[in-house]
């Protein structure tokens, strides 16, 4: 267990102080530096360079209308309005483009599907997100959908690896970002503060996925990592839209993004032959055109046992936070709970039920 190491430190001799260490660099802890440094606050982050990010692989799709069923996804009001303000203001910041809006087009299986959405597009809650209903195919020759399909608004991706890469020049020429590993054992607490080689702050947030499994930090969260497994293949002509129905095919980069499957076993980083098999027999069911496999690659997202991410202060010391637990929709939930602990960190609002770590305790 984290505890201090049987010596007195001088404070006075501490090289820098900040407000705030954030441990990790992927979606969750770039979307908190920005957030924190927006409010003001002085962070410093260490990345690993050397450790594994679902981040950097994630296919980084925005989707409102999720899962087999066609289901509203949780809390989108709340999360598509912010997160578009967030990117967009992120842009502008960084002097980087990486947020893209863009259609998603889901063909209908049935014609009784057909007739629940026409209906259902009326209803208050889904028609901010429902560009149109289309009762015929839209005859493209792009993917099979003789029965028409729902085209949606407000949805498209995040280049993941520029908004990372962007982020981390950011915070570099800012002197707040070390490519190192963080070491827990070299954490210290004194008083309310935490002292990290020679670097005084108020609180640490852990921010680190996965690696967070397994840990003492918080040994009473639930977790439960998925594998996923994503696709990068080549169409002519480039598409102009989203393509999502079993799986998604999303233009990005000059190329294509094609995913996910999702896999609580196998939790290793190596892409598998089962893994691609099961994407592309999918896929072929819906492209229509021919394509060619450029790459292959597979990541370990951060879930929980509810599915919900995690937020709040360890049981045992307020000094350690945690904002973990996103999931495969971590580019949708990342900027609004990272501006939902930012407002609980420092204005001192009440962090929701549902989010809360205090569940598990």
């Amino acid at each position: 267990m984290l505890q201090n190491r049987g010596f007195i430190l001088n404070t006075q001799n501490l090289e820098q102080e900040y407000d705030y260490i954030i441990v990790g660099q992927g979606i969750a802890g770039s979307c908190m530096a920005l957030e924190l440094i927006d409010r003001g606050k002085r962070v410093m982050v260490y990345n690993d360079p050397n450790g594994n990010s679902s981040s950097r692989v994630a296919g980084g799709l925005i989707n409102p209308i999720t899962g087999r069923k066609m289901v509203l996804t949780w809390r989108a009001k709340d999360l598509f309005s912010y997160l578009s303000k967030f990117y967009k203001k992120a842009e502008a910041k960084l002097n980087k483009n990486f947020y893209c809006e863009i259609p998603i087009y889901r063909p209908f299986v049935s014609i009784e599907e057909q007739n629940e959405w026409q209906g259902k597009s009326a209803d208050k809650d889904y028609k901010p997100f429902v560009q149109e209903v289309k009762t015929k195919s839209e005859h493209e020759n792009v993917v099979s959908d003789r029965f028409g399909g729902l085209l949606l608004k407000k949805s498209g991706y995040l280049d993941t690896n520029s908004f990372l890469k962007a982020t981390s020049e950011f915070l570099k020429n800012a002197s707040q970002i070390t490519n190192k590993k963080f070491e827990i054992n070299s954490l210290n607490f004194i008083k309310k503060f935490v002292v990290y080689k020679g670097i005084k702050a108020k609180k640490v947030i852990f921010c680190c996925g996965v690696e967070e499994v397994g840990s003492d930090f918080f040994p009473e969260v639930k977790f439960r990592p998925v594998k996923g497994e994503v696709l990068k293949i080549k169409i002519d002509p480039l598409l102009n839209k989203v393509y999502n129905r079993g799986v998604f095919i999303m233009p990005r980069g000059g190329s294509h993004t094609v995913g996910s499957n999702y896999n609580h076993k196998d939790l290793s980083w190596e892409p598998t032959e089962q893994g691609r098999n099961e994407i592309e027999t999918k896929l072929k069911t819906l492209l229509l055109r021919p394509y060619e496999v450029e790459e292959h690659l597979a990541g370990v997202r951060p879930s929980v046992s509810d599915r919900r991410p995690v937020l709040g202060m360890s049981k045992g010391r307020e000094q350690l936070v945690i904002f973990n637990g996103l999931g495969t929709k971590g580019v949708s939930l990342a900027p609004f709970f990272a501006g939902h602990l930012v407002n609980n960190l420092i204005d001192g609002t009440v962090i929701d039920k549902e989010v809360n770590v205090n569940r598990y305790f």
